[in-house]
């Protein structure tokens, strides 16, 4: 029986994105099932966990993020622009277009689109909360363009709502969060352990 992942993340991440693909990688070694959950991190889940958004931190502890990212994606391979040209952005409509993807297509899709969202904005220099980049992007990988529309329905803002509120009640604080049977994997930097439970 294949075991459930759920994978909470922001679309605007620079956590999310360094994660992604080996997060997705070590998904498909066990077999197991990826729920695909973007969430409104900065409005309702920082609220009521403690986070501070990016401007509202400490220069010190912004300044160090910098370091961070730079380390991790020199230690991955990974290119990664830390200062980049949209950021911050709003990840809201980006989040919603993930939804429907998974909604409509499924989670394989729904992955494919959270890659190109991720890389849109970390990678790329593209502006996530324009609706053409959105556009642009389904239409590269090969999903249809009706997405867009289908990310606007009440049916997908609820989802949203309902995704976000099942991160908070699963004590998700952080992005991006793997959860396996209740087990919070906080933080690209905790696949390794995440790798090891899934085996077990």
């Amino acid at each position: 029986m294949a075991t459930d992942v759920q994978y909470y993340f922001a679309p605007q991440s620079p956590w999310t994105y360094l994660g992604h693909l080996r997060f997705w990688d070590v998904a498909r070694k066990h077999g197991a099932r990826i729920e695909v959950l973007p969430v409104d991190l900065g409005g309702k889940v920082f609220p009521v966990s403690g986070g501070l958004p990016l401007g509202k931190r400490a220069p010190q502890r912004q300044a160090y993020r910098l370091v961070e990212m730079k380390r991790f994606s020199e230690h991955l391979h990974a290119p990664l622009n830390v200062t980049p040209k949209f950021f911050p952005v709003a990840g809201d409509d980006a989040a919603k277009l993930i939804i429907a993807v998974a909604q409509a297509d499924g989670a394989h899709a729904a992955m494919h689109i959270t890659d190109a969202v991720l890389r849109a904005v970390w990678v790329e220099e593209r502006n996530i909360a324009d609706e053409a980049t959105l556009a642009a992007l389904l239409k590269e990988r090969e999903l249809p363009a009706r997405r867009l529309e289908d990310a606007h329905s009440q049916a997908v803002a609820e989802r949203y709502e309902a995704h976000t509120q099942r991160a908070i009640e699963a004590g998700v604080f952080g992005a991006p969060s793997y959860v396996v049977g209740g087990e919070i994997f906080w933080g690209q930097d905790r696949i390794d352990f995440l790798d090891r439970a899934l085996a077990t």
